[in-house]
């Protein structure tokens, strides 16, 4: 069993960080620090222990043959999560893709999923992989695709400073593993509507 958060812990190890890069935890500017600190970890590591699958078969439905379609595809999901190696936060869109089995999933839940495997400390790659395999064990869908285009602060911040660099992963499973497949979704992704309230559909 995953052990709760321990915020006493948290605020604890935020003040003896501060002393290591010899400021004054102390002083009146940063007293609440460490409990400011614990309140953004709290959401931010909110997913550590989440089962994605279980989200994802709450929110499925059993549709007729009819009503499936082929490809459902949810774009510009925005994410945020944390990376591992420097504990700064990455940020992006996600675009998810399944072709479905005997049920269809709420596009809602969809997100829900993502959020779940991202509020943890986290690779952009192994992201990608625990979100397609939430969705296709959860959903049982025939394929599944998820690709993430990020910005990571441990690059745009230290080091280099590639400001401007994002990262694209992609993870498939089942029939959107094979490449034509893959590809076609992955054009269907890229691909922008021309017509009336096409510049919202990111919001819809």
């Amino acid at each position: 069993m995953t052990p709760p958060f321990d915020r006493v812990r948290v605020e604890a190890a935020v003040r003896e960080l501060l002393l290591g890069i010899g400021d004054d935890p102390d002083r009146p500017e940063l007293m609440r620090t460490p409990s400011r600190v614990a309140d953004a970890y709290t959401e931010f590591f909110r997913g550590i222990g989440t089962d994605a699958v279980a989200i994802t078969r709450q929110g499925t439905v059993h549709a007729e043959d009819g009503d499936r379609g082929q490809l459902v595809i949810v774009r510009d999901v925005r994410f945020r999560s944390v990376c591992e190696h420097h504990l700064l936060p990455f940020i992006g869109v996600a675009h998810l893709a399944y072709a479905p089995g005997a049920e269809l999933i709420g596009l809602g839940t969809l997100s829900r999923v993502l959020d779940a495997v991202a509020s943890r400390p986290q690779l952009q790659e192994r992201l990608g992989e625990q979100v397609a395999e939430s969705i296709a064990d959860g959903l049982d869908a025939q394929g599944v695709l998820v690709v993430l285009d990020a910005q990571h602060q441990c690059v745009t911040t230290r080091g280099e400073r590639q400001s401007g660099s994002t990262t694209v992963t992609v993870a498939a499973r089942g029939t959107l593993a094979e490449p034509a497949a893959r590809s076609e979704a992955i054009a269907l992704i890229a691909a922008r509507g021309s017509g009336p309230g096409a510049e919202h559909e990111a919001d819809a």
